[in-house]
């Protein structure tokens, strides 16, 4: 008996290549989170004993302030920047498990294609056994044993 292929194959495979692209976003974008938090987090320890000079003169205080102000601003832009990242990870990684879920849907249906080609496969066998065994008991009547049969 012939094997019916699965129809859908080709849009399985398509399905199977565009999982693999959105896992490969995923943890892209998954690594480049984890790197900007990491920046972010060295800003920040790098900030956390920074004092202006406790005797300076008015202009070097002025100078040091500007000077922590600004490390302060790049210090939250590095942290709004690492939010955003883990915002943009997420979207990416939901995208890959919507694209899991429609490979997982066609590799369902192939499941089922498969299992109804056992079953017509099963069928045809039993058919086959039933008909050979049919045609047996039908040839074993007909042939002479060379016995009368018994009556009562």
């Amino acid at each position: 008996m012939k094997r019916a292929p699965f129809r859908l194959q080709p849009v399985l495979e398509l399905r199977r290549t565009e999982e693999r692209a959105a896992a490969a976003a995923a943890a892209q974008a998954a690594a480049a989170a984890a790197d900007a938090d990491r920046r972010a987090s060295e800003q920040e320890a790098a900030l956390t004993g920074a004092a202006p000079p406790a005797s300076a003169s008015a202009g070097t205080f002025v100078a040091a302030m500007s000077l922590l102000r600004t490390a302060a601003t790049d210090a939250s832009a590095a942290r709004a920047l690492a939010t955003a990242s883990a915002e943009q990870a997420e979207a990416v990684r939901a995208e890959w498990t919507a694209a899991a879920q429609r490979t997982k849907a066609l590799e369902r249906l192939r499941e089922r294609h498969e299992l109804a080609l056992r079953r017509a496969a099963e069928a045809a066998e039993a058919r086959a056994a039933d008909d050979l065994v049919t045609g047996r008991a039908g040839r074993d009547r007909d042939v002479p044993t060379g016995e009368a049969p018994w009556t009562a």
